[in-house]
């Protein structure tokens, strides 16, 4: 079982190096197991027993099940599709020092800039080209190992070892060639498009690191890969949510993953949008259901917001919480902040407590060191749209926001159990204030 949960997540890692080739492996995935796509701009025409998706912007997708009856609630996992790291300027080529080219790039989320030095990478994301008198998106990857940002020798800099500050405008710029093949950048990017260079309009593009991830430690227990926050996420609730299909419910699973939470969230992709929002309120009305109906069933709902969390460092166990620090291939980790970063209460962090014993799984939890703010996540952004009891949960790893982060490898074969209890699962809030999962 561990061998192959980790492969099969390391193929997905590593065939996803930006938000946009995430979603179309899931989408791929998705049509595969017989899910139908739903095309937002379309009127949506829905059967009892049905099995559907959509996306948003390309990044961003939420696949769901009807079931065969009455609908009573919504049972929703969510996770982000983005990671932190360098992303491409239009006009990117900047003749450098020493006759070389390199390319400009602004820091996108909190990356940790001294993780990407001295690394082969590369450019994928996506390109608008023209077509007739309109636009395509194209989705590109250059697979080969393509570029590197260089480190500054520490014969120039003694002090190197005692921490140096990085400028995303000055250190981090990747080299690409020596000089004197203007443009080649822009037309390398127009040949994986399978375009002239007249005919790019607009990019997105992102650096990504060309090691594939791998498994290590005496025994294989820990995994090491870019993007594990939050891909891992994605894998788990996407196999949970996958292999859960034969479990009976009156709830309607929603499997959804947002883009843009390592820059706050607020795209129209972004878990601060509409998308689930208007999603489910499409799902009604295609059934036909009253506002009251509707109304009813969101109060019968429950979101897991999926995103890594940290676990103990062993160099650094200064920066845990004395009583609540999460470790390696020790189980899913419930998250907790007084001040709501994390939106995990007490019913919240019961239920999933509750339906992880009864599913096996371990769980362990977490706090930020009281003096220490910690980062937020999709739970309470997203609780903003859809009023749903919400937990805050992740897998532990370490070296987060890293290009190569770490995390054990068994703590994705129980978030994958966990999830797929989930979905089996309808959410009851009875009015005497008692909860039941049934």
């Amino acid at each position: 079982m561990k061998n192959d949960v980790s492969r099969r997540l390391i193929d997905f890692l590593d065939g996803s190096p930006t938000c946009y080739q995430a979603i179309e492996n899931l989408s791929s995935r998705l049509r595969e197991k017989g899910y139908a796509p739903l095309r937002e701009s379309e009127r949506w025409s829905l059967e009892r027993g049905g099995k559907y998706f959509t996306t948003r912007g390309e990044s961003s997708l939420i696949a769901f099940r009807l079931p065969a009856g009455e609908l009573r609630g919504f049972m929703l996992t969510a996770s982000h599709s983005d990671s932190p790291t360098f992303k491409l300027r239009q006009n990117a080529e900047v003749p450098s020092a020493g006759s070389t080219v390199r390319l400009s790039v602004e820091g996108y989320g909190g990356a940790i800039m001294r993780s990407w030095l001295d690394k082969p990478l590369s450019v994928a994301g996506r390109v608008f080209v023209k077509k007739g008198a309109g636009l395509a998106s194209k989705l590109i990857d250059i697979d080969r190992d393509l570029l590197v940002i260089p480190s500054l020798a520490i014969h120039m800099n003694r002090e190197m070892n005692k921490g140096v500050e990085l400028k995303a405008n000055v250190d981090m710029l990747p080299l690409f060639s020596m000089q004197g093949e203007e443009g080649a950048f822009r037309r390398l990017v127009a040949e994986a498009a399978g375009v002239g260079a007249d005919d790019v309009v607009s990019t997105e593009l992102f650096l990504y690191p060309r090691t594939p991830g791998t498994l290590v430690g005496l025994n294989g227990e820990f995994i090491v890969s870019p993007r594990l926050d939050d891909l891992e996420c994605v894998f788990c609730c996407y196999t949970g949510f996958v292999e859960s299909e034969s479990a009976p419910s009156a709830s309607a699973p929603l499997f959804c993953v947002f883009n843009n939470e390592e820059v706050g969230s607020g795209s129209r992709q972004g878990a601060n949008s509409t998308f689930l929002e208007d999603t489910v309120g499409r799902i009604c009305g295609a059934l036909d259901m009253s506002a009251d109906e509707r109304g009813a069933a969101v109060a019968d709902s429950f979101m897991i917001s999926a995103d890594n969390a940290h676990a103990i460092h062993p160099a650094h166990s200064e920066y845990a919480d004395g009583n609540e620090f999460p470790v390696l291939n020790g189980g899913v980790v419930i998250k907790y902040n007084a001040a709501q970063k994390y939106t995990t209460d007490g019913l919240s962090g019961a239920v999933f407590s509750r339906l992880c014993e009864l599913a096996g799984v371990p769980v362990q939890r977490y706090s930020n060191r009281a003096d220490l703010p910690g980062g937020s996540t999709l739970g309470n952004i997203s609780g903003s749209h859809l009023s749903v009891p919400t937990v805050d949960i992740g897998l532990p790893q370490l070296a987060m926001h890293s290009c190569y982060e770490i995390a054990g490898v068994k703590d994705a074969e129980y978030l994958i159990e966990a999830v797929r209890a989930f979905y089996g699962k309808s959410f009851r809030h009875g009015a005497d204030g008692r909860i039941a999962l049934e």
